[in-house]
């Protein structure tokens, strides 16, 4: 099962003590607080964090690249957390993008991890594992709860019957998106007794983009509300800090950027996912998530 995001305090590199610049760093933009539109999310999405002809990653890409090792090209085979947090990011990624909401909370109000996942449309993402996710979601009744999709879409259930929602090889077919991206290449390692498939990094503009962006939302761009932070920016910490990522963005900080940067992401992970997804243009949703991973 899912390790609560308050109890993981380690990182998954050493802190290093001198500032690693960008010279070719990107000047981003939010893309304002409303949801995305089910009918206009293909025109949206292409314009939520800067320049258009930029190259596109979706919230379980983003985490899969922080936590990829450059030369290497694999993940830590340390990290258990990432399986779960790339589901999260799948029911997120949906829901900014129109497709899913929670069902209404009812008179007696239920709480976020109480309340059913509901399909708002099944119109094609364009994304194979999204749309994969959509149609378990979709096709199911009765329906189920972000918890229970998380560890249904991750394949943690004892019931046979239910191991067919489990999505396979979920990892590898995001590097492989990467690859057709130009983020990253494809190469065979030998490891004595087997042949792994690996994914070097291989255009590094693309990975310091995003390490900057997440540094700068806790940093310079920090406003101290996450209702005026953009949704997938918000996400995408607190998906990174429960897939055990996090740090790798903030491996390059000074030591008091690094201090600050904990700091805040600490008042992020602070807050009450209740509280916060009744106020004003909140995602449901994504505070349920959130909750699944903090409880």
């Amino acid at each position: 099962m899912m390790t609560s995001l308050t109890q993981r305090n380690s990182g998954l590199v050493q802190r290093r003590t001198e500032a690693s610049r960008s010279a070719a760093a990107d000047k981003e933009r939010g893309s304002g607080d409303e949801d995305y539109d089910a009918r206009r999310v293909d025109e949206q999405d292409d314009d939520d964090s800067g320049d258009s002809k930029e190259t596109r990653l979706t919230l379980m890409e983003e985490v899969l690249l922080l936590g990829l090792k450059d030369r290497e090209g694999y993940t830590s085979f340390w990290n258990d957390c990432i399986s779960s947090g790339l589901r999260g990011c799948m029911l997120i990624e949906l829901a900014l993008r129109g497709r899913l909401q929670l069902e209404a909370c009812g008179m007696r109000r239920k709480s976020l991890l109480a309340r059913k996942v509901i399909c708002k449309s099944d119109a094609p993402t364009g994304d194979v594992l999204l749309d994969e996710a959509l149609k378990h979601i979709k096709d199911t009744q009765p329906p189920e709860t972000v918890q229970s999709w998380i560890e249904l879409l991750s394949g943690e259930t004892w019931n046979p019957l239910k191991l067919h929602y489990q999505l396979r090889n979920v990892r590898e077919r995001l590097a492989k998106n990467l690859v057709e991206k130009g983020v990253l290449t494809t190469e065979k390692q030998n490891f004595l007794l087997f042949d792994m498939t690996t994914h070097p990094l291989t255009n590094s503009t693309i990975k310091q983009r995003l390490i900057k962006k997440v540094q700068e939302a806790v940093l310079e761009k920090w406003v101290n509300d996450p209702h005026r932070m953009d949704k997938r920016l918000l996400a995408l910490i607190f998906l990174a800090h429960s897939s055990d990522v996090l740090e790798n963005a903030f491996a390059p900080l000074l030591d008091d950027q690094y201090d600050l940067a904990m700091k805040r992401v600490r008042q992020l992970l602070d807050l009450e996912p209740e509280g916060e997804s009744v106020k004003t243009n909140a995602n449901e949703l994504l505070w349920a998530v959130v909750a699944a991973f903090t409880k």
